[in-house]
């Protein structure tokens, strides 16, 4: 098998280089009092970059990632980076773990020790998983395609090649939130026969069913859904629009400038997780930035963001009176960008476990990875038995 070792090393030229650039900084103005409301914060994106140049210990963080296990593999001519921890419990079953953006593997790294070794934290040691995290391609430590057609689709197809035949495993269960939501889609209606069931953090927008018969109405709370995303595409989609159009432009200033690159991510993470007005609540300084200096340090925003266009031109959607029938867990977070109600994802999925959560947003991993745990191992538990004869 083409697997090697990987640990991050960053280049001490990349860190001088890095607080060179912050210290340089060329800072805009803003309307007076506008907040959030316009944009990241420019007080707040201050104090971050300051924080950044003067106290943020990448080695630290760095010496924190490696304590992972990092492989990367070659499939179909690209470097995929993962991480893979072995589940310490009797027969542990395999997991894929997708992220999204801007998200990265980093995310995943508090569920990690949770789902590999529940034994050691208060859980089941029979409901251990090996735990596989990849970063997409053109993420982070994978390789970034150098040609055109990188869809989300085709990186689901890389994965279940990592999966199956680099790592070994003919059966394996998946799961994700944002484009990792997308992946274990596309994965539950392809490879339903390997892949015995699918759990997501986040219903994708960009998979819809069918537009309903006279016969199967709307409900009330679709409807409503559906003016929501409308609305949600209008005042918040301008990122995605134009990533999915011309990503290249807007690669390179958040490719020269540390500061843009934070601003472009930080109103993310503010706008779409459960931190009620202060980002600081849900994530910290230090994670906040390793998830930022992994984009810096790689120079991967520019393909991570080309994502959107290559999937916006390579479409996939549901035939007509299909739907994907691997069996479906979806944990509703209530600060999601869309909260659908159960109906419209039953016309998508088949869904066998719904989870109405109490806190948490569209980072779950990272927000609420107490809540997310419990709710992927009560539902591929029931799996072991029928699917992993475990």
């Amino acid at each position: 098998m083409n697997i090697e070792k990987f640990q991050i090393s960053t280049p001490e030229s990349d860190l001088v280089d890095l607080k060179d650039r912050l210290s340089r900084t060329r800072w805009p103005k803003e309307v007076s009092n506008s907040g959030w409301r316009q944009g990241t914060d420019l007080s707040y994106l201050k104090e971050l970059a300051a924080y950044w140049e003067k106290q943020f210990d990448w080695r630290l963080q760095e010496a924190k990632l490696n304590r992972f296990s990092h492989f990367r593999a070659q499939v179909k001519g690209l470097k995929l980076h993962f991480i893979h921890e072995k589940g310490k419990g009797p027969r542990p079953i395999p997991l894929a773990l997708i992220h999204g953006w801007p998200s990265s593997f980093a995310e995943m790294l508090k569920v990690i020790p949770l789902l590999a070794d529940p034994g050691s934290h208060g859980g089941d040691p029979s409901d251990s998983f090996d735990v596989i995290v990849p970063s997409l391609p053109g993420y982070g430590y994978s390789d970034a395609p150098c040609q055109s057609g990188m869809s989300i689709w085709r990186a689901a197809d890389l994965i279940h090649q990592l999966m199956q035949n680099v790592l070994g495993y003919s059966k394996f269960v998946a799961s994700g939130g944002d484009w990792g939501a997308y992946a274990a889609s596309y994965l539950g209606y392809n490879h339903a026969d390997q892949i015995p069931a699918i759990h997501l953090s986040f219903v994708p927008g960009g998979i819809s069913p069918a537009i309903p018969s006279k016969d199967v109405p709307l409900s009330r709370a679709e409807s409503d859904l559906l003016l929501h995303r409308q609305k949600w595409t209008q005042h918040e989609g301008g990122y995605e629009h134009l990533q999915s159009t011309k990503p290249q432009t807007i690669a390179y200033a958040l490719n020269d400038s540390p500061v843009g690159l934070a601003g472009w991510i930080l109103e993310k993470m503010y706008s779409w997780s459960d931190c009620k007005g202060n980002i600081e609540a849900v994530f910290s300084k230090d994670e906040i930035l390793t998830n930022i200096s992994i984009y810096w340090f790689t120079r991967t925003i520019d393909s991570s963001i080309r994502l959107y266009y290559e999937t916006q031109e390579d479409p996939w959607t549901l035939p007509p009176g299909k739907r994907i029938e691997s069996p479906t867990g979806i944990a509703v977070f209530p600060k999601e960008l869309s909260v659908p109600p159960r109906e419209w994802a039953e016309r998508i999925y088949n869904v066998q476990q719904w989870t109405e959560m109490p806190h948490g947003g569209h980072f779950a991993a990272a927000e609420q990875p107490d809540l997310l745990v419990k709710d992927i191992r009560s539902f591929f538990h029931q799996f072991r038995k029928q699917a992993f004869d475990v």
